[in-house]
């Protein structure tokens, strides 16, 4: 039997009944298929592919049309999985900047969410988005757009002070009408904080086991990434030597809560 398109409301009810979200990055129509084919219950068109498709060291030379190509081609893919697209660096430094950028990932790219990185400084512009009905992820923790500012790419909550900010970003950005919030590269006990306090789903990329959901780039699952790895990376590869069997090994072990094992997680 066909399993129904997933939707906001889908995802908050796993929330509440306590089934895992499967997340997976995709980034054309042929990987976007086989993903949601495996059951994957949300896709996202990460500006990650600034990295892992074109070749870039950061995620920060991404354009808005960039996104928009590559949101339309995985939106063909798919028949069953919620679709978030990521807003990329620059793209929503005012309200009006971000609403019409949003729209054109949501009418031109076929993106059922948006998402954007930061914290309170935030807050205004996912109020605007909210108000004008676009569905928002707000992405907490590392984030890859400020990666020269923060100094590379490291875990992030660590201290208390900034762990607690965490969490009171989270639930201001809730508040303020985000409708999923994703934690990266922070403690286990931050990720656990966070969706406790929270309504909507929180998706977790080294986030730790308690979160709502987990996500990784695709290519990292599949083993096809270069260069030095993140902790949270499993390479699903190596246990299959077929790509459909890989991804479907990931999303049973999100599923089962057999992802992150302690190796993934950070303290």
């Amino acid at each position: 039997m066909d399993r129904p398109p997933v939707n906001v409301s889908t995802l908050r009810k796993m929330k509440a009944d306590k089934q895992p979200i499967a997340c997976l990055t995709a980034y054309d129509a042929s990987f976007a298929w086989l993903v949601d084919n495996a059951g994957t219950d949300l896709v996202l068109v990460g500006d990650s592919l600034g990295m892992v498709v074109q070749g870039h060291d950061t995620t920060v030379p991404v354009t808005v049309d960039d996104m928009i190509y590559h949101s339309r081609l995985v939106a063909r893919g798919l028949s069953r999985s919620f679709l978030v697209t990521d807003m990329p660096f620059m793209s929503y430094t005012s309200p009006e900047q971000a609403l019409e950028n949003s729209v054109r990932l949501m009418q031109e790219g076929a993106a059922m969410m948006v998402k954007l990185e930061g914290g309170s400084s935030q807050i205004g512009i996912v109020e605007y988005l909210a108000m004008h009905d676009i569905p928002v992820c707000a992405h907490l923790g590392l984030k890859p757009q400020s990666v020269h500012k923060i100094g590379g790419f490291k875990v992030q909550g660590r201290d208390a002070e900034q762990a607690q900010q965490m969490a009171a970003d989270a639930k201001a950005l809730q508040d303020a009408g985000a409708d999923i919030v994703l934690l990266e590269c922070v403690p286990n006990e931050v990720g656990k904080v966070v969706t406790e306090a929270l309504d909507v789903p929180v998706i977790g990329i080294g986030a730790g086991p308690d979160v709502d959901g987990q996500i990784l780039v695709l290519y990292d699952v599949l083993g096809i990434t270069q260069g030095r790895l993140p902790r949270f990376v499993r390479n699903y590869m190596d246990d299959h030597n077929d790509i459909a069997a890989a991804i479907e090994a990931y999303v049973a072990d999100v599923k089962n809560g057999n992802y992150p094992a302690p190796e993934h997680c950070f303290s």
